[in-house]
């Protein structure tokens, strides 16, 4: 099976299936356990932009070296900051240190990653496959992705099992946070067994600022446009949509870890189409095309009337919302030259982190006031806005393999 793939793709693979099987739980329960703690809807918005400024910084640092440290060094050291980031919030209860804690080490706010790690395994991924084969390759990297966040956030209601074993509060929470640092720990332990073919872009592009050269324009204009796609997905990521749900409509954590084990299994199938349709339609429509409807059902979310239909509109959403994500990624390896790639995905990656930081501080405080639909109200429109100006942007930009379908065409007709 995938005999296509090279055995450090198979790897690759394997550490992003870990990592977010960690991140489904912690998505569902951060929020709750930070509130556990004490802490305020506005503190527990400071950690998120903590967490996720972390990985801003780190993926700024990280994307202009990691081709000179290493690829493995680079995300073997990231490994260890994760389980190091488990362990803190496992043993404290100081919002100083939490804080600290979330920004220095990889604990994720959202049930997917951006980031450092996101960053040199989708350099990594294209030189691991066959051309033709990269968007499917994205599409089941995502995939696998997003059924084991979903088995992840299944996993938070594990809480209400050490409950039953005496633990308290705040302390039901706690041996989440250990098995995050042990994922962390078999990450670091499977990265150093990569060979030392995933080093192979190493890059004259060292030489030149930034590592970008021939598409510096089309880097910066997509940085920006993924910003803005990004600020709105930071207002409504999954920890604040989980604490939403637990503050409007009072789920509880098994409530709440079954309809997010859902959200991730439909975002997941919706993957698996996202290859086939952009095979069909192209890159840049499929991201388009189906990211638009998702946005229409993110504002009736907080709209609806009672629990259940909110979920549903929640679950509905879901079917396309991340049908963008592989043939995004995809897209923007493809419109790049090869020794662009690890700095590319750098650049695009700390638009996006930088911009989502800001964004759970401002989800915090609206959730604080009581301005329940406020997040998803100004992310649905923000959203709507960069779909608009993404494809007016890049209409006319086409990857290698489209351009080639479309000579083979004229040539055959």
């Amino acid at each position: 099976m995938f005999d296509w793939l090279s055995l450090d793709g198979k790897k690759l693979l394997v550490t992003r299936i870990l990592r977010t099987f960690a991140y489904g739980y912690l998505a569902v329960v951060l929020g709750l356990y930070l509130d556990r703690l004490g802490m305020d809807p506005t503190q527990i918005g400071v950690v998120f932009t903590a967490a996720i400024a972390g990985s801003a910084v780190m993926t700024v640092f990280w994307s202009l070296v990691a081709d000179r440290v290493g690829r493995r060094r680079t995300v073997a050291i990231m490994a260890a900051l994760m389980a190091l980031g488990g362990i803190v919030f496992a043993l404290t209860d100081n919002f100083w240190v939490l804080l600290l804690g979330a920004f220095t080490g990889t604990i994720s706010a959202t049930s997917s990653e951006v980031g450092v790690f996101q960053t040199v395994e989708q350099a990594v991924l294209p030189q691991t496959a066959p051309n033709e084969k990269r968007t499917w390759l994205f599409s089941i990297y995502n995939t696998a992705a997003y059924f084991a966040g979903a088995l992840g956030s299944l996993a938070a209601a594990s809480v209400a099992f050490f409950a039953s074993l005496g633990l308290q509060g705040a302390d039901a929470y706690r041996p989440l946070f250990v098995l995050y640092a042990l994922v962390g720990l078999v990450n670091l332990l499977i990265f150093l067994t990569l060979s030392a073919k995933v080093e192979l872009v190493h890059v004259a592009g060292e030489r030149r600022f930034l590592g970008i050269h021939r598409s510096t324009g089309t880097v910066a204009r997509l940085s920006g446009l993924f910003a803005i796609d990004a600020f709105a997905g930071g207002l409504v990521v999954q920890s604040v949509v989980s604490y939403w749900f637990y503050l409007r409509w009072g789920l509880s954590i098994g409530e709440l870890a079954v309809v997010f084990f859902w959200v991730g299994i439909i975002s997941g199938l919706s993957l698996l189409a996202a290859g086939w349709l952009a095979q069909r339609i192209g890159l840049l429509n499929t991201m388009v095309f189906t990211h638009l409807p998702s946005n229409v059902l993110l504002v009736l979310v907080p709209l609806a009337p009672t629990a259940w239909l909110a979920v549903a509109f929640f679950l509905l959403r879901q079917t396309v919302s991340q049908m963008d994500v592989p043939t995004r990624q995809s897209y923007t390896m493809a419109v790049v030259d090869p020794d662009e790639r690890t700095a590319t995905a750098g650049i695009t990656n700390v638009a996006r982190t930088t911009a989502s930081a800001i964004s759970p501080t401002f989800a915090g405080m609206a959730l604080s006031a009581a301005a329940f639909g406020l997040p998803f109200f100004i992310a649905g429109g923000l959203k709507i806005l960069y779909d608009g100006l993404v494809y007016l942007t890049f209409r006319n930009v086409h990857p290698p393999e489209e351009i080639e379908r479309r000579r083979r065409g004229r040539d055959a007709a």
